[in-house]
């Protein structure tokens, strides 16, 4: 981020652009956003980062704290432009953004995950991320991966599993 921030680095922005564009799908699909409009919003959410990135402050926020909160604020004017409810989910109190050791808090959660993740078969792994970071049914993985069903979530459930047993310290 830095390097765009600083020197407009294309090459830079194509790497956090592929991190973040479907992390950002996911996270804005959760709140009932529709695929198409998902697409939409992440377009419109990366193209702020590249023209807001004299904005960022890696003092004030991680960058994944910035991004998302541009999401968030993107889906909720969004939600208002069409005077729709905006979603449980994305309501914030008055004065309630997130302080510093709550961000430090998911960015430690996002690693510990990560860990876990690298940590499974590569075959389970796979499945589980196309299932949750991919959003993708059942039936749509066995159909890109060409497994039966029953392995698609025999994979899924040990995986599942797995992480379980690995993040068990997380859990309060």
């Amino acid at each position: 981020m830095i390097a765009i921030r600083d020197d407009r680095d294309r090459g830079a922005f194509a790497a956090l652009f592929d991190y973040f564009a479907p992390r950002l799908k996911g996270f804005v699909m959760r709140s009932g956003t529709s695929a198409h409009q998902a697409e939409e919003i992440v377009q419109d959410v990366m193209l702020t980062v590249w023209r807001k990135a004299s904005l960022f402050d890696p003092h004030r926020a991680q960058v994944s704290a910035w991004i998302y909160q541009i999401a968030r604020n993107r889906q909720i004017d969004i939600a208002r432009k069409e005077r729709r409810p905006v979603p449980e989910e994305l309501r914030e109190e008055p004065g309630s953004e997130p302080d510093a050791s709550q961000i430090i808090g998911l960015d430690q959660e996002t690693d510990q995950l990560r860990k876990a993740l690298s940590q499974l078969k590569p075959e389970q792994r796979d499945i589980i991320e196309k299932a949750y970071l991919g959003e993708l049914t059942h039936q749509e993985i066995s159909a890109q991966t060409g497994l039966p069903l029953g392995t698609i979530k025999s994979r899924i459930r040990l995986g599942l599993e797995r992480l379980r047993h690995e993040l068990k310290d997380l859990t309060p």
